[in-house]
């Protein structure tokens, strides 16, 4: 049985003020948890359900350093962060921070401002499924170890290198070091579909309601847009919708400018 105190330092890492004090955060779900384990980021613990632990297969192996904890549908509901709590959950340390970008090849999404959890755990799925192993977020982006981003990034938060910086810091040193070319998303942009377009730069998405920031508007060096072909045309894509398709047309093998 869960103490009161084990419930209050669970329910603790439901915000973000403590998990940063603690270095810790929260995966739920069987997927999520079982991503999770075989991540090699370091498990403190799983509670799981007498049903979670009776269908646990052998494609996940949980470290001997993790504690198991056997718990009740009842004090899953009281440690969950979900609505529907999913049989499991994990409290695991946050990795080290990688300070270094990589500034020498290779895609990276830089993300300005997002607020939404849901977007941002879609938008980590997104860069896991394109290839793109390393998101740029600004410091006022919502945090990625919030619940809800951790949930709906599926398990492809363990996968990307997760960086939180001042945005024209990171511009200004790619202009006076590599020069790797800086896509930004924007309404009066030119045609993604007729441009070329490089397999190493930045992806500049702006936040869901204001879009791309004026402080980092000046480093754009190609603006694009997905054009809208309806008769009755709408303000914007979701972010994470347009986020899809500008990836998906980035790594189209067909044109590819070398810089």
């Amino acid at each position: 049985m869960l103490s009161k105190n084990q419930i209050k330092d669970i329910t603790a890492l439901h915000h973000k003020k403590y998990r940063r004090e603690e270095n810790l955060f929260l995966a739920e779900g069987e997927k999520v948890v079982g991503d999770l384990l075989k991540s090699g980021w370091h498990v403190l613990a799983v509670y799981g359900t007498q049903e979670f632990f009776q269908r646990l297969s052998g494609n996940i192996m949980i470290p001997k350093a993790t504690e198991i904890i056997l718990i009740t549908n009842e004090e899953l509901n009281k440690i969950s962060s979900l609505t529907s709590p999913q049989s499991v959950l994990a409290v695991a340390e946050m990795p080290s921070d990688i300070n270094e970008i990589n500034f020498e090849n290779g895609l990276k999404l830089v993300l300005d401002d997002i607020n939404d959890p849901g977007n941002l755990g879609t938008l980590i799925r997104i860069a896991d499924w394109f290839g793109i192993d390393e998101i740029i977020c600004s410091e006022n982006s919502v945090d990625c170890y919030n619940p809800k981003v951790v949930q709906s990034a599926m398990g492809s938060l363990f996968r990307i290198k997760f960086h939180y910086k001042n945005l024209q810091e990171i511009f200004r040193k790619n202009l006076s070091e590599k020069k790797l070319p800086v896509y930004g998303t924007v309404l009066d942009g030119k045609n993604i579909y007729e441009e070329e377009l490089s397999s190493d730069g930045f992806i500049l998405i702006g936040n869901e309601s204001i879009g791309i920031g004026n402080d980092q508007m000046k480093y754009i060096t190609h603006s694009l847009t997905i054009p809208s072909y309806g008769e009755n045309k709408i303000d914007s894509l979701n972010v994470a919708v347009a986020t899809g398709i500008v990836c998906a047309e980035f790594r189209r093998g067909n044109r590819k400018l070398d810089i």
